[in-house]
């Protein structure tokens, strides 16, 4: 589904809140439920709405596996979701960028989102928030590539297996998201966003319950698989 905006604007990352005051705000701490004006902007910036293809939108626990190549896949995908789905679903991101400043209230004030750190050290496992997460009942939005993907538009890096696993061993389906147009918006215009368009495929959910060794160790090439083949 291709939804373009008019708006005559252009602001940074930080600006998706700042150009409607919410940075302002007071005791913001659970705005994320709510989050009418990110949502209302995003949407009406860049017009992110998505189209669900063999899978409905219900509250159910999920893990959404998406392509990453711009900062904003983050914000859009997660404001793409109808409203009950959204304080139900935790975006993943790198705690190395979203740690500080207006980008740290983006993500722990507004969108509620897993922080993460991108290397495993002695005394921490990046995966562990994801694992409390899920115990929690949230559903997730992960980026399995880890960082963006920096190629031509259209294409993936390679799926990374760890959260794969836990989606594995949660039982938990795993939900091939197809994003586009969100780097052309943002990091090709110099990290200011502009008007356009982001098309948002969600595709049907396989199931992990009872998958075999075999499966399993496939799951994660045949997720990008998927994801490749809708970009197109």
């Amino acid at each position: 589904m291709l939804v373009k905006s008019g708006i005559n604007m252009q602001v940074g990352i930080g600006g998706i809140i700042n150009k409607l005051g919410i940075e302002k705000r007071k005791n913001v701490k659970h705005a994320f439920k709510f989050m009418t004006p990110m949502v209302w902007l995003t949407r009406l910036l860049v017009g992110a709405y998505p189209q669900w293809i063999g899978c409905k939108p219900e509250k159910i626990q999920r893990i959404y596996f998406a392509n990453h190549s711009s900062h904003l896949d983050t914000i859009v995908i997660w404001s793409a979701l109808p409203r009950a789905l959204r304080p139900l679903t935790r975006p993943v991101a790198a705690r190395d960028y979203w740690q500080s400043g207006i980008r740290r209230r983006i993500a722990v004030d507004e969108l509620n989102v897993v922080l993460v750190d991108r290397r495993r050290t002695e005394n921490s496992d990046p995966l562990d928030p994801m694992r409390q997460a899920l115990r929690e009942g949230s559903s997730l939005i992960i980026f399995p590539e880890g960082t963006r993907y920096k190629g031509e538009e259209g294409g993936a890096g390679e799926f990374k297996a760890g959260a794969f696993r836990i989606a594995v061993k949660t039982s938990a389906p795993v939900v091939p998201v197809a994003v586009t147009g969100a780097r052309a918006l943002f990091e090709s215009n110099g990290n200011r966003c502009r008007p356009g368009s982001v098309r948002i495929k969600i595709m049907p959910p396989i199931q992990t319950a009872g998958m075999s060794k075999a499966e399993q160790k496939q799951l994660p090439d045949a997720v990008r698989q998927s994801i490749l083949a809708a970009l197109k």
